[in-house]
């Protein structure tokens, strides 16, 4: 009975060697193009930069890190700022550059800024000089309560002056776009170069906090003209983004609006909380899902199992950027917080509540297998051949390196060939995120005729990154 129990043994072995050495072959075509990505991101709004600067001189580096750096991090590229609309900076509210009325649309505009921001200040300087971030996306809430139907930040209300929203203080549509000039003003006397400015959030959505309604023709009518007070300013680099609707299908549907006005923007924008980005948006410019995140579930820091909410896992994380990447054509994908206290999976870091630790989930290392090797200018490009129950994609950056994804959400282990046209590869590595590895680098073997190989482990992500000779 041993001894048939031990070859038994010794064929079940044998079987998962052989399966390891039939690789799965994927080949990426080069010559297939798609969307230019711009990056990954998160935002630290509504004062969750200052619970980082809170931190001790050691842990805001540590936190900093696992953001930002592309050795021991995420690596991320986007950073979306808040702009304050608020009175005050009570609770969590983003307080306002000009927090009291100046006595109406025409009068001389009465700023305040304490060059502080909320801590995003701080944050910004430390992405942008410390980790070259060079992607910074600015994004209001709200206009200012006088400065709207309901003459209040949040509780919705539409801003003076669009269609159908007249006011007896008159038309504020100028005020509110000299207003974000302001803002973007006060970030490059710091050396903080705004790259992507957005006027809304949500306005699908009315909440007890900073926001407000726009439908896609109310949205374009200010756009006509805050594109110009940019480029009054010396703002032609801004790109006007538009309009983080909830969710997906909200995007889609106000993009009719704004027909009349695609030539002035530059980026469209929609979140993931009512439905996943799964197709396309019909514009011309690029897209990018910039808000999604498990917002009620248990803090959990698992890939594939472990305690606290599924909704939280970093594998299905790793799906849903897979899926909004190559079935809707998103060039960025943000997670709403990078760092904060308390124990939902409202973020991807969490400052423990005693304040001593900073504990990064899974979701983080998910990115990091994305962000650190796409990197900002990357062309996704055409692939076939996929292992069983995996998700592959592939691109290629702009210093000539091949970034190959495979999310494996199936339970079985494999090896996987990956074949390039054209494309001779010199060296290769492999990076693997799953319940025991943190975007680590694993083994991957170059070929004679410059393939490489590598292992998928099941419940995983690897990231396969190949140099040619004349990368």
């Amino acid at each position: 009975m041993a001894l048939s129990t031990g070859i038994f043994a010794a064929l079940a072995a044998a079987a998962c060697a052989l399966n390891l050495q039939a690789a799965t072959t994927i080949t990426v075509d080069l010559s297939k193009t798609y969307q230019t990505m711009d990056g990954f991101g998160i935002s630290e709004t509504f004062q969750r930069a200052n619970q980082m600067h809170a931190l001790s001189p050691t842990l805001q580096r540590y936190a900093l890190d696992l953001l930002f750096n592309r050795t021991s991090g995420a690596g991320f590229s986007i950073l979306r700022n808040g702009i304050g609309s608020s009175p005050d900076s009570a609770s969590d509210h983003m307080v306002s550059i000009q927090p009291k009325n100046p006595g109406g649309p025409s009068s001389p505009p009465k700023y305040v800024w304490d060059a502080n921001d909320n801590s995003q200040v701080w944050l910004s300087t430390e992405a942008v000089q410390t980790y070259d971030l060079r992607i910074v996306y600015a994004n209001a809430w709200s206009a200012p309560g006088y400065m709207k139907t309901n003459n209040n930040d949040a509780n919705g209300g539409s801003l003076c002056g669009v269609s159908g929203a007249s006011c007896a203080s008159g038309d504020w549509k100028k005020a509110y776009a000299e207003y974000l000039v302001q803002y973007l003003t006060y970030y490059r006397e710091i050396g903080v170069n705004i790259t992507h400015l957005g006027f809304l959030n949500e306005p699908d959505l009315t909440t007890s906090y900073a926001s407000m309604r726009s439908s896609g023709t109310q949205a374009a009518d200010f756009v006509k003209v805050l594109r110009p007070a940019l480029d009054r300013a010396n703002l032609t680099d801004v790109k006007v983004a538009c309009c983080d609707a909830e969710g997906w299908s909200s995007q889609q549907g106000m993009m009719s609006g704004l027909k009349g006005v695609e030539d002035m923007l530059g980026t469209i924008t929609g979140h993931a909380y009512t439905n996943a980005p799964t197709s396309s948006i019909n514009t011309r410019h690029p897209v990018w899902q910039t808000e999604n995140a498990d917002l009620q579930g248990a803090w959990t820091t698992g890939f594939a199992s472990g305690s606290g909410s599924t909704a939280g896992l970093g594998l299905l994380w790793a799906e849903r950027i897979s899926d909004a990447i190559t079935k809707a054509n998103v060039s960025a994908y943000l997670y709403w917080v990078g760092v904060q206290g308390g124990a939902t999976n409202s973020k991807l870091i969490r400052i423990s509540d005693d304040k001593t630790q900073v504990i990064a989930s899974k979701r983080l290392w998910a990115f990091a297998n994305w962000s650190r090797h796409v990197r900002p200018g990357a062309v996704r490009v055409g692939t076939s051949g996929s292992p069983t129950g995996a998700r592959v994609s592939a691109f290629r950056n702009g210093d000539g390196r091949v970034a190959v994804q495979v999310v494996q959400s199936g339970s079985g282990a494999g090896s996987v060939s990956v074949q390039v046209a054209g494309f001779k590869s010199k060296s290769a590595k492999a990076w693997l995120t799953d319940e025991s590895h943190n975007c680590e680098e694993q083994a991957a073997t170059v070929g004679s005729d410059g393939s490489v190989s590598a292992v998928v482990p099941g419940k995983s992500m690897v990231t396969i990154v190949l140099e040619s000779d004349a990368s």
